[in-house]
């Protein structure tokens, strides 16, 4: 199982979100570099990256700091937040990110993903946020239409490898991963699922890797020492 420490970017600074809430903004690091560093010193070899801001406004306004990354670390990137043209996700690919997430664009834009899908393959990745059993968009702050399993059919059958699944009621709040949630997932699709929100001990590291998932985020456990990373990277093996 892959580890994926994740990093959420505002105004070029590492910070997290209490379940998707702007207005409930902590600050971890000025320099997101300096975390994607230590990552790399635990032993981790991909890094999940989400810009804030442009998952509000559709836009690249942190490329840079991605791009500083990329370059000064060899961790495998992936990038999500408001990618919602082909544009954009040139940018990201052209900078050296090697999977592009796309959440809103992917539930409202069956045109834009299926061009992704052609043109870049395995490094597009479905970001799938559950809210109330309903897939949540435009950076958690509406449901769309579909229930979860109906979104996850649909993914399949258009060709998606990947899903980062997110239960947003667990997400920064500390008190476990949804593992029943995971288990479904894992038994029912053949998409490679990554576990996201919640993941906070390393019994719920332990209990993905059990699942065969494919890979787990972790997110403010690392922030707040909840988690050793290193012993995570070690236990995902």
């Amino acid at each position: 199982m892959i580890i994926l420490p994740a990093i959420d970017i505002i105004d070029g600074k590492a910070v997290r979100l209490y379940k998707g809430d702007y207005d409930q903004v902590t600050v971890y690091n000025d320099d997101p570099l300096e975390v994607a560093k230590d990552f790399e010193r635990c032993g981790a070899t991909h890094i999940h990256i989400v810009d804030l801001e442009g998952a509000k406004n559709g836009d690249t306004p942190n490329i840079q700091t991605v791009k500083r990354i990329v370059e000064n670390t060899d961790l495998s990137a992936e990038i999500g937040g408001g990618i919602r043209s082909m544009d954009v996700i040139k940018k990201y690919v052209d900078i050296g990110v090697d999977r592009i997430i796309l959440g809103t664009a992917a539930v409202k834009d069956d045109g834009l993903l299926i061009d992704a899908l052609a043109d870049y393959g395995d490094k597009i990745v479905v970001g799938i946020d559950v809210k109330d059993g309903f897939v949540a968009i435009k950076g958690w702050t509406e449901n769309s239409a579909f229930t979860l399993d109906v979104f996850c059919r649909k993914m399949q059958d258009m060709g998606v490898k990947t899903i980062i699944c997110t239960d947003i009621s667990k997400d920064g709040a500390m008190k476990g991963t949804n593992r029943e949630l995971y288990q479904h997932l894992s038994k029912k699709y053949s998409m490679n699922v990554i576990a996201s929100g919640g993941v906070s001990s390393i019994d719920d590291v332990k209990a993905l890797k059990e699942m065969n998932i494919y890979g787990a985020i972790i997110g403010k456990a690392y922030y707040t020492g909840a988690i050793d990373l290193k012993e995570a990277c070690e236990v995902a093996k």
